[in-house]
């Protein structure tokens, strides 16, 4: 379990990692964009579609990481006051919807992606199916990473007392 969980971390890392990369890449896209655009009147066909590319990128590896280290929106106010096994279970079916949101995301995404593999994006000049990359691998690792914590739920633990 330990090796498991150091693959997760270091997949959470170069996830976060490729979202701050694509995000330096967007601003740097969008600035060259916009001087080639009102500076030198010739703004270059594919920068929209290159930056809408980095878009997906940063969201979806963004939100793999941050699905790994809990960095989602999460209700937890009722959760607090409920007995430590409910906790338990309340947390299994939280973990469980977002294993079950990253094999929908994973298989639609790969349908999308096979689907569009011979047309290509005309400013660019490559295979539709790269805007569906990030959103494949992303969705792959959220799924891995639910599993994770589905994994490390602690089923026999006791809840600490607060008497000692």
């Amino acid at each position: 379990m330990a090796t498991f969980q150091r693959l997760c971390a270091s997949l959470s890392a170069l996830s976060l990692n490729l979202a701050r990369l694509s995000l330096a890449l967007l601003g740097l896209a969008v600035i060259f964009g916009v001087v080639m655009r009102y500076a030198f009147n010739d703004a270059p066909p594919y920068i929209e579609q290159v930056a809408l590319i980095l878009v997906i990128s940063v969201a979806m590896f963004g939100a793999a990481s941050g699905a790994r280290d809990g960095g989602h929106i999460g209700l937890d106010s009722v959760i607090k006051m409920l007995p430590h096994r409910s906790k338990r279970v309340m947390t299994l079916l939280v973990d469980l919807i977002g294993l079950g949101f990253g094999l929908i995301l994973l298989v639609g995404s790969y349908q999308m992606g096979h689907s569009t593999l011979h047309d290509l994006i005309p400013t660019l000049g490559i295979s539709e199916a790269f805007r569906y990359l990030p959103l494949s691998l992303a969705s792959f690792l959220i799924a891995l990473f639910s599993i994770e914590h589905i994994l490390a739920i602690d089923w026999q633990a006791t809840e600490p007392s607060l008497e000692s």
